[in-house]
């Protein structure tokens, strides 16, 4: 028994060290995102796509490239299985590879998190991380306004070099995102004459929905000065407007993609019902792609999930990421007493609602 339990204080204490140095996980992966080492591998290995760290240096855009720190950064990153190595057993230096990790590191890859990746450990974004416990002591303003005396779209607008890192590492997870709701949820676009993408920004996923199913007429809806710089697109109008106020275009559906968790249960529910007001109450129905908890499930991306909520204290301004019995009650008062949820393979969820 006492065994036992030494033996479960250890893995304890080995959890709490784990934890502790977890930013030393993000602080490599980001090492190697702005080396583009998964990109010189790509490039340059040869048949058997394998390199050496020599030759990993040697395109490095550096003077004198530290081997040395290479290698020990890399070591961290072959144990978290975002590299392969292979030692060859005549003694030779040791060839790194790429996984189906890093291969979602290569930056002219369509499907890349590597604009994300040094995005969210950009110091600005991990500022608000450290007020985390005023936010537990003292209700509002919220960690990122905190941190910077601004919430995130003003620092944004004051600041042209964070406002494109943060439109890369949104644009780059959208395309992801749009993927899977393209490859796995088409019959959801059936019988859908007209969509307005709520809160579309500048319009690539409603154009990208309407260039899959041209026979939807799209319209792009946000705010003036966001569908001003807004590039047209065949089949896709944009609109200037207020998703708070009562003019939301009419349309046979409403989407909305990783909009809904930016905000409170009460603006999600104005929001809701000023949707309600712009589609036909028979036939009509909202698309709502965002993230659907499930604390206690076991799924490869419900970590990841739990972990995003946290990022909404760190960066959002009261908004949240919601379980499945959380969106019933806003979806509810909102007009939408009828909902399902269809999963995609994806961190986001798409929840159909339709009002009767």
């Amino acid at each position: 028994m006492e065994t036992t339990e030494a033996e479960a204080m250890l893995r304890g204490q080995a959890d709490i060290w784990k934890y502790m140095f977890g930013f030393a996980d993000s602080m490599a992966l980001k090492c190697a995102v702005e080396l583009r080492i998964a990109d010189i591998i790509h490039s340059h290995a040869p048949t058997d796509h394998m390199i050496t760290l020599s030759q990993i240096a040697s395109h490095l855009i550096a003077p004198s490239p530290d081997i040395t720190c290479l290698t020990r950064i890399m070591r961290l990153l072959v144990r978290r299985n975002i590299f392969a190595v292979h030692h060859p057993s005549e003694g030779g230096e040791p060839v790194y590879g790429l996984t189906y990790s890093s291969r979602w590191l290569l930056h002219d890859s369509e499907m890349s998190l590597a604009p994300m990746i040094v995005m969210e450990n950009h110091p600005s974004l991990m500022a608000p991380w450290h007020y985390f416990s005023q936010c537990v002591k003292e209700e509002g303003p919220w960690a990122f306004k905190k941190a910077h005396g601004l919430e995130i779209w003003d620092f944004a607008s004051e600041n042209p070099g964070f406002n494109k890192l943060f439109n890369d590492g949104m644009a780059c997870t959208a395309r992801i995102v749009m993927k899977a709701i393209l490859t796995e949820y088409g019959h959801g676009f059936d019988g859908v004459g007209s969509l307005v993408d709520v809160g579309g920004g500048t319009g690539s996923a409603v154009a990208d929905i309407v260039q899959a199913y041209p026979n939807i007429k799209g319209f792009n809806f946000d705010l003036p000065h966001v569908v001003a710089t807004a590039p047209a697109y065949h089949g896709v109008s944009h609109v200037g407007g207020d998703m708070f106020e009562d003019h939301i275009p009419n349309a046979d559906a409403v989407f909305m993609k990783w909009i809904m968790h930016d905000w409170n249960d009460s603006d999600c529910i104005k929001i809701m019902k000023n949707c309600r007001k712009a589609i036909p109450e028979r036939g009509g129905k909202i698309m709502i792609v965002d993230i659907v908890l499930e604390p206690s499930g076991d799924g490869v991306l419900d970590d990841t999930r739990l972990v995003l909520d946290l990022v909404m204290i760190a960066h959002a301004s009261g908004g949240k990421e919601r379980t499945e019995n959380e969106w019933e009650k806003i979806l509810k008062e909102g007009g939408f007493p009828r909902y399902k949820i269809i999963k995609i393979p994806a961190l986001l969820s798409i929840i159909e609602a339709y009002p009767v």
